[in-house]
């Protein structure tokens, strides 16, 4: 079996290509290196793995027979709403289709690494799948969640009017090590601060919530997603909610010491809380985080402190 993964260098698709890899396949990896980076896959020493250093927006380079083509090439970190939207928008557009046409002619199955902005700041908690949702489509946010809503929307039209076999995977607050100290998302800022001894900003009041998954329980989820036969949209998240005040407690005991505070205003369009309903997850596929948070910051911690990152 031999599966195409776009985004391939990133945080979340260099621990797909190894999931996949494990389990026997045969791997092509594709990614521009606008946000990922090729150190994320350097160790992965296989024949099993092929890396292609390529722009899915222009189109999909592969001449093998392949099995499926899982969709994870876009830039998913708030700094990099404001850096380059357009290109964010492409990938969720341009990229999609051409990845779609390239299922579709051949006749293989397409997954795509959707995302729980499709929920923008939710009425309802915690979100389940027949949610449609609360967006701000001219906000800062839109780029990335109304890009992806998109992108679901065309999914479902080539599945409906060229029979295509689709999977897709709604993905919340994920962390683990390979994610850039930069990005943006609260882990890794947090992390990065406490190493530097700097105050952790905390927005706002500290008192919205997300629900953090380790990257190991993520990946085995939408690994159990890619190979059933459901093919509407599955969360894939922790439902623990901590808030964020209650992350940095945590992250307290993982440093052993106290962490200074620095408050700033909310963002635009900032979610105030975020919590996955997972009960299709479980049922369909068996599936449930089992990494606890305290644990999973251990590993994270681990890994930025030993790597040559720069901070």
């Amino acid at each position: 079996m031999k599966v195409v993964i776009t985004g391939a260098a990133g945080f979340l698709g260099s621990h797909l290509v190894e999931r996949f890899i494990r389990a026997g396949y045969d791997v092509i990896g594709i990614d521009n290196l606008i946000t990922g980076s090729s150190q994320n896959v350097a160790h992965i020493e296989s024949s099993n793995f092929k890396f292609l250093e390529h722009n899915v927006i222009e189109s999909i380079p592969v001449e093998e027979k392949v099995d499926g083509i899982l969709h994870f090439a876009s830039p998913a970190s708030p700094i990099d709403f404001d850096k380059i939207p357009l290109e964010i928008m492409d990938v969720n557009s341009v990229g999609t289709r051409n990845c779609l046409e390239f299922a579709r002619k051949r006749g293989i199955r397409f997954f795509m690494a959707s995302t729980s902005e499709v929920y923008g700041d939710p009425l309802v908690h915690p979100q389940n799948e027949e949610y449609f949702g609360n967006v701000n489509p001219r906000g800062i946010r839109s780029v990335y969640d109304e890009s992806k809503r998109f992108s679901e929307a065309m999914i479902y039209a080539y599945k409906r009017f060229y029979d295509v076999d689709v999977r897709v995977v709604r993905i919340f607050n994920t962390y683990g090590p390979r994610m850039r100290p930069d990005d943006g998302r609260v882990i890794p800022t947090f992390i990065r601060q406490a190493i530097q001894e700097k105050p952790i900003t905390v927005f706002g009041d500290g008192k919205q919530t997300r629900s953090f998954c380790y990257v190991d329980d993520l990946i085995e989820g939408i690994f159990r997603l890619y190979h059933s036969d459901y093919s509407n949209p599955v969360n894939i998240g922790n439902p623990i909610e901590y808030t964020i005040l209650e992350l940095v407690q945590e992250l307290e005991e993982v440093f052993g010491k106290s962490l200074q505070l620095d408050f700033k205003p909310l963002p635009q369009n900032d979610p105030l809380r975020r919590k996955p309903d997972i009960t299709k997850a479980g049922d369909l596929l068996k599936w449930k985080p089992e990494i606890p948070l305290k644990e999973g910051l251990r590993k994270v911690v681990k890994w930025f402190k030993k790597t040559e990152v720069e901070y």
